[in-house]
């Protein structure tokens, strides 16, 4: 177990909105961070402005983070490292600087996805590339919690966790603040599958309220869209409790009503008729329900389970399926029991 003092050093990797926000509230805290930046002209401006203007504008940083374009000057004997990065990215850039950790550092993942062609969560796909000497505490960090709300300090409350219950522990202590509560979980493919999938159904409510289909609709598809991530996840042997939890319901209930949900926008935007890649060439920021939405059910398949919203997502994304279409067919697929009766 770490002992960590405010003074230690933290590694965050990736300077997006969610990266930036959560090196913000640790240097807040008083931890000296180093924050690896990928676009050199952002990283310019966050030396110069001290403000994240393409991804979290209006936010100063505080003068404890250090921007760094170099990821083994930033990675290099660091105890504690954050991966905010797209999902599909962990692994060649966790496989890069993994080398310059610390041989038993504490990884805490903020990503929500599930990466194409492995069909592993991030978490999953860290312990993969790590090289057999290293001996890391992995943790996930999920709930409900839009970057830019943090950022202002308003109240989040979210989830780290963790096989390792020390390690959750830590990260728990090492995130809490005022507005920033944090709680545990052992349970980190239920939490991970859920921050992930959640994106896929924020897709589908896009599309409804795009479609002014009413509240009623998009009830239904939290709903039901929570039924079929906890089939999956339980599935894959998480625990149905969770998707009651911060990572399961929260997130979902936040990712689709919220206006600053950027799966959201892209469901909105294609109830408008615009096509994906115009709509993926119109957002600087990743919407990850994108890219999961093809995992989503490839796992599905995997283990033969059904997923009706998350193939209607898909259908509408890879398919060009018109989508009031698509509306229609969910809501004419054939009759079922909501709960079995015994």
């Amino acid at each position: 177990m770490l002992n960590l003092n405010n003074s230690d050093s933290i590694a965050v990797i990736g300077a997006g909105s969610w990266g930036t926000a959560l090196a913000n509230l640790l240097a807040l805290k008083g931890y000296q961070v180093k924050l690896w930046v990928y676009e050199p002209e952002l990283g310019e401006i966050l030396t110069g402005k001290r403000e994240n203007t393409y991804y979290l504008p209006g936010i100063t940083l505080d003068g404890r983070i250090d921007p760094c374009l170099d990821i083994v000057e930033v990675a290099q004997g660091q105890n504690i490292l954050v991966s905010a990065l797209p999902s599909q990215v962990v692994r060649p850039v966790i496989a890069r600087l993994i080398r310059y950790l610390s041989p038993k550092p504490l990884i805490i993942t903020a990503s929500k996805g599930i990466e194409k062609g492995s069909l592993l969560t991030c978490s999953q796909v860290i312990r993969e590339v790590l090289p057999t000497q290293i001996k890391p505490g992995i943790v996930a960090l999920s709930g409900p919690s839009f970057a830019m709300e943090v950022a202002h300090g308003l109240p989040t409350v979210v989830v780290a966790a963790s096989a390792d219950s020390e390690a959750a522990a830590l990260v728990q202590k090492i995130f809490s603040a005022p507005h920033f509560r944090v709680y545990t979980n052992p349970d980190i493919i239920g939490v991970e599958l859920g921050g992930a999938l959640k994106n896929v159904i924020a897709i589908a409510a896009g599309v409804s309220d795009g479609l002014r289909l009413g509240d009623n609709a998009r009830a239904a598809l939290i709903t039901r869209g929570l039924a079929e991530i906890s089939r999956l996840g339980t599935a894959m042997g998480a625990s149905p409790l969770t998707f009651l939890g911060l990572a399961g319901l929260g997130d979902l209930v936040l990712t689709c009503a919220g206006p600053l949900s950027r799966n959201r926008t892209v469901g909105l935007r294609l109830s408008q008729g615009l096509k994906l890649n115009q709509i993926l060439s119109e957002m600087r920021m990743v919407a990850e329900g994108v890219e999961t939405v093809q995992a989503a059910i490839a796992l599905g398949m995997k283990h033969q389970v059904e997923l009706p919203i998350c193939e209607a997502v898909y259908s509408l994304l890879y398919q060009d399926k018109d989508p009031r279409q698509g509306v229609i067919e969910l809501m004419t697929r054939s009759l079922k029991e909501e709960f079995p009766f015994k």
